[in-house]
């Protein structure tokens, strides 16, 4: 009887705190007008970002959108974008499914995803990026599923998982990628668990599907299928399946 409960709790907690938000978010995105092929969705830059011209500094972005079709209602894309000190153009990173698995600027460095508007996860500037390029550049370099073929859209490892990955490798960066990241926990090669290179997350998964993550950047979060609810310490907020951050 006692298991009988527990497992009637626990069910309940899973629906209200991961399927309730899910089924909210994929109704709402329902009822938005959206693009219903690629080819009619906006591509082109946000204005988010100045004309790289317009500034000697180095500078390094993370940037993540909502993605297309019904999978944007729970799932986004993130990319990387650098710009090394006197650079007249910026250098984007993306992982994706199809042709060369890591592109470069196939899109401009700070464009719509499927008509949606990014939101910038993180910016590092002047002398402090200068000193990030080369890790971020050396971690792009070391992400083990660069080849054609590395890429599985859920659990991953996907889009998110590359962008994860080099957030994790540095941690200087600052950042964790929001939750409807989708794949972003599915940690390379596998393994079951990761201290980040300064020792302030630690994450918890198996296969990118259950899993936890805890630390200074993280906070708390617990990972069901993909979808992450936790609560942030450091910048106080509550991390919500499907909708993402919501806090100071």
């Amino acid at each position: 009887m006692t298991t009988f409960i527990f497992l009637k709790r626990l069910l309940l907690a899973i629906f209200a705190i991961y399927l309730l938000p899910t089924f909210a978010s994929a109704g709402w995105w329902a009822l938005q007008d959206r693009p219903a092929r690629w080819s009619e969705a906006n591509w082109g830059s946000a204005g988010i970002l100045p004309e790289a011209s317009q500034s000697d500094e180095a500078a390094v972005y993370v940037f993540s959108a909502k993605t297309g079709g019904l999978k944007g209602a729970v799932a986004s894309h993130a990319w990387i974008v650098t710009k090394e000190k006197g650079a007249r153009t910026y250098t984007r990173y993306d992982k994706v499914g199809w042709g060369s698995p890591i592109r470069r600027n196939h899109r401009p460095a700070d464009a719509f995803w499927y008509s949606n508007r990014p939101e910038l996860v993180t910016k590092i500037t002047g002398e402090d990026a200068q000193a990030l390029i080369p890790k971020v550049e050396a971690a792009i370099a070391a992400y083990p599923y660069a080849e054609p073929g590395g890429y599985t859209i859920w659990p991953g490892p996907n889009s998110n998982t590359f962008v994860a990955h080099v957030l994790r490798s540095v941690p200087e960066l600052g950042a964790v990628l929001p939750p409807h990241a989708v794949g972003r926990d599915y940690l390379p090669d596998g393994a079951f668990v990761h201290l980040d290179d300064d020792g302030k997350d630690l994450h918890l998964t198996i296969r990118g599907l259950i899993g936890l993550s805890a630390g200074v950047r993280s906070g708390f979060e617990v990972h069901f299928l993909g979808l992450v609810a936790g609560l942030d310490v450091m910048r106080p907020g509550i991390k919500i399946p499907a909708f993402g951050r919501i806090g100071v």
